[in-house]
């Protein structure tokens, strides 16, 4: 199986359409037939078959109204060999949007499905053999790269959460056929990716690490736990050997004071709809994009005391004024943007001790006991909610506008 995600997305689809055709039938639709004449001329054979497609098509509109068809569908739409299968169905006219394409590849899926069925009922034998033949179609003469890193700090509740793309997060004990060094534990977590190359294309490793990193700013940006990928993967192509590749992503803190992030079933669809968000809209360059590279280098240092310049630097670009040094206005700033205006005071305080560590961890006065890790770890945690709201929309990016304007509101009171 080459596409897990549209796999799942499809059988969904057909089982609920299984239903919905079924309960047409039995409200009194009738499946039209066609008089086949067969056998020699001379002594001919007549059968009736059922116009399945017929009576697909005719129902469109009612089944799009699926919950589960817009994913089915977007499963297609991505397919880059959607052409080809439709081609050998014997679709000759081909739509000319992409989405059109989709609706009638699913109409055309369906047809497959049920070819000269009577009754609608979801068989697996009938599903994965006209699945089969749709990839069969559709990767023919493509590559197919599977890249799979691991994901420290981060478990997952089901067994596989998809992510769209061809991402996936997968519990490592479910991999059959993966390399040893991934199977760290019963609940390790391994990020999988599968990038499809057409012909004469290069296997696309370089679009799987710049997912790789996204899905990291996104797992580090989701919860304080700071899951991290790699920073080394696994890569084959088609059936050959595993690869070990390095990536271009970071380390994790360690210690015993660092909890993993449990990923619950109920947490998939908000997570999944999160890392669509940070992959469309982190920014390539700017100040916001510099300020979130230093947010994430601190989360790689061994400890928080580690990291509290680079989380300095990341509050300083957004919320310092331009061409000022130092931290002036920032604690006001960042504590008017991340805590009600009665709980200001005590944040501004506490971001204060925390700045004026700095000069201090440089002498190496300071070591990264309980309570000053604990400090330390509040402004990491105000970066991240800043920059997590920025990136989702809740916030404009002027953060010293919408900070100042914050600061003003008791006064025009």
């Amino acid at each position: 199986m080459h596409n897990r995600a549209l796999h799942d997305s499809l059988a969904a689809f057909v089982e609920e359409a299984a239903w919905q055709l079924a309960a047409e039938v039995s409200g009194g639709a009738e499946i039209p037939f066609e008089l086949i004449e067969q056998g020699r001329s001379s002594a001919p054979l007549y059968c009736y078959r059922p116009q399945t497609e017929a009576f697909i098509a005719q129902r469109a509109g009612e089944l799009a109204k699926l919950p589960t068809y817009p994913a089915a569908r977007q499963g297609l739409e991505a397919l880059a060999g959607l052409e080809g299968y439709l081609r050998g169905r014997g679709v000759r006219a081909l739509p000319p949007d992409q989405r059109t394409r989709g609706d009638l590849a699913l109409q055309v899926f369906l047809t497959a499905v049920w070819a000269d069925a009577t009754d609608f009922v979801f068989e697996r034998a009938r599903f994965d053999a006209a699945f089969a033949d749709l990839e069969r179609a559709a990767y023919s003469g493509a590559a197919l790269t599977q890249v799979l890193a691991p994901v420290d700090g981060l478990v997952i509740e089901s067994e596989r959460v998809e992510l769209g793309g061809g991402l996936a997060l997968v519990r490592a004990s479910t991999l059959r056929d993966a390399p040893a060094e991934l199977h760290v534990d019963a609940w390790a977590t391994v990020a999988a990716v599968s990038v499809e190359a057409g012909p004469g294309e290069a296997p696309a490793l370089e679009g799987a690490g710049r997912r790789l990193r996204r899905l990291q700013t996104s797992l580090r940006l989701w919860d304080d736990a700071e899951p991290a990928v790699g920073p080394s993967a696994w890569a084959r192509t088609g059936t050959g050997p595993w690869l070990h590749v390095p990536l271009a992503t970071g380390l994790r803190r360690s210690g015993p004071a660092v909890a993993d992030c449990l990923l619950a079933a109920e947490e998939e669809d908000p997570l999944r709809a999160f890392c669509a968000l940070v992959d469309r809209r982190t920014p390539r360059g700017g100040e916001l994009a510099w300020s979130l590279r230093r947010f994430e280098l601190g989360c790689e240092r061994p400890t928080a005391l580690e990291a509290l310049t680079d989380w300095l630097l990341a509050a300083r670009a957004l919320l310092a004024e331009p061409g000022q040094a130092g931290y002036e206005r920032v604690p006001d700033r960042l504590a008017a943007i991340c805590a009600h205006p009665g709980d200001r005071p005590a944040l501004v305080e506490r971001l204060t001790r925390a700045i004026a560590l700095e000069r201090a961890a440089i002498a190496g006065l300071v070591r990264p006991e309980p309570e000053i890790e604990d400090l330390v770890a509040s402004l990491g945690g105000c970066m991240r909610a800043v920059l997590r709201d920025v990136l989702c929309g809740h916030l404009d990016p002027d953060l010293r506008r919408v900070a100042d304007g914050l600061l003003d509101e008791p006064a025009l009171a």
